[in-house]
């Protein structure tokens, strides 16, 4: 529940009350003796909901848009008519008013700004290098990321330009902050006995998530600019919302840094490209849901000029997400079909191990050396089979060769198989106390 709290100019106290008596509103009104160009002040509860239709009417009655207004949350509101306003205005979006307000109050001062989101970046990289998911979702509680985010899409809603470009601006330039810092950390570890210095950050678990982005990550950003707005509108703002947009952004970024503090033009190519998808997404998901639940601007003469532009807006971000999408389809279907190719391989080869029944021989692994980007260049499979084979038994000297022609054939496609081979010991499954017995003969001593 909310109460407004408003001035009303002279000559218009009548049409003001009226209209509030029509609205089925309880009201109370103090003479106003500070001001001039005001004869009273007018007090009223309305439901977050009825905000804005009511400051509407209200306007069109005589009050002026940029009189004293104030809107305050209230704990209890105890009034005959306030069932009856429930029902009128149902649901819990708040007004823009408030929305613009909040907006402001989320996006923090720029000092602060990069400071959190700087030190967010170094923990997250700290983080990406010990593969630590509990150390990059803390980095995320300091990311102030979700102000901009917001404030960029209520800015371009209600008209407000100004906030637009500060929005966008704190997004963009952060971000390329928070890459260059994390490659500058990523240089600086380097030179030091933190980092092993023949490390390969793509074997790094939390690392390769990133650098292989799919549409799953795509769906994060969209829920995140979702939760986000979906918080702020309905008036329940939370850092917990923070950190899911944070999750889409900070850690690519650090990826991308470290990339290039590695020298590897690949992994900061990935993680760039996994920045600018979810940025987008997060900004046309949150400014898609302000227009959805209408949002006008704070000038209703603007209306169908900022609407044009919105709509132009949210073509142009959706077309260059689907442009970068090409490159998420890409890394998503070829991880599809690399993964499936050794599924495949480690089932035929199992199978032809069963069929074969070899007492004493077990297939003791099946791996494949195929990377999504091996088949975007057409390298061949590499498959390297590990097989325990009995001290006494005698291995065949051309199996490579022949499961070679037989994945060959089964997959239509040049593969190498390499197959290396251990000396294997088979318990016969009985304790110490069921095996018989050995005799010893007496020995002599010297």
């Amino acid at each position: 529940m909310r109460l407004v709290q408003v001035l009303i100019p002279k000559g218009t106290r009548s049409a003001v009350l009226d209209t509030l008596d029509d609205q089925g509103i309880d009201y109370a009104v103090f003479d106003e003796v500070g001001r001039g160009d005001f004869e009273a002040m007018v007090q009223f509860p309305v439901p977050p909901s009825g905000v804005e239709p009511v400051m509407d009417e209200l306007i069109e009655a005589g009050i002026q848009e940029d009189a004293y207004t104030i809107v305050l949350s209230t704990e209890t509101v105890v009034s005959q008519r306030l069932t009856a306003l429930v029902e009128r205005f149902p649901g819990l979006r708040i007004s823009r008013e408030e929305l613009y307000a909040r907006a402001q109050d989320l996006a923090p001062a720029n000092s602060t700004f990069f400071a959190f989101l700087l030190l967010s970046t170094v923990i997250a990289t700290t983080g990406l290098l010990l593969d630590s998911a509990a150390t990059i979702i803390g980095a995320m509680v300091v990311a102030p990321l979700m102000g901009p985010a917001v404030s960029a899409s209520v800015g371009t809603i209600l008209d407000d330009p100004g906030m637009t470009k500060r929005g966008v601006r704190l997004q963009v330039v952060g971000l390329v902050a928070a890459i260059a810092t994390a490659a500058v950390m990523g240089w600086l570890l380097r030179q030091t006995v933190l980092v092993p210095p023949g490390l390969d950050i793509r074997t790094i678990p939390q690392i390769a998530e990133r650098t292989s982005p799919n549409f799953l990550s795509l769906f994060l950003a969209l829920g995140s600019g979702i939760a986000g707005s979906l918080s702020i509108m309905r008036g329940s703002g939370s850092t917990l919302v923070g950190v899911a947009i944070a999750v889409a952004l900070v850690p690519p970024a650090a990826t991308s840094g470290l990339g290039i503090a590695f020298g590897l033009p690949g992994v900061s190519i990935a993680g760039a490209v996994l920045v600018v998808v979810n940025l987008l997404a997060i900004n046309v998901s949150a400014l898609t849901l302000f227009w959805v639940a209408g949002f006008k601007p704070l000038d209703a003469g603007a209306f169908e000029g900022v609407r044009a532009s919105i709509v132009s807006r949210i073509v142009v971000i959706a077309v260059a997400i689907a442009l970068l999408s090409i490159v998420l389809g890409a890394v998503t279907w070829t991880t599809f079909q690399t993964q499936a190719f050794e599924q495949q391989t480690r089932t035929e080869l199992q199978q032809q191990f069963d069929e074969a029944d070899i007492e004493g021989v077990e297939l003791v692994s099946v791996t494949a050396d195929y990377e999504p980007i091996d088949l975007l260049l057409g390298n061949e499979p590499r498959v390297n089979v590990l097989v325990g084979v009995p001290r006494d038994q005698e291995v065949p000297p051309d199996l490579a060769q022949r499961w070679d022609d037989q994945l060959t054939a089964e997959f239509d496609r040049d593969i190498v198989v390499r197959v290396g081979f251990i000396e294997t010991q088979v318990s016969d499954g009985r304790t110490r106390e069921q095996r018989p017995e050995r005799l010893v003969s007496p020995g002599v001593s010297r």
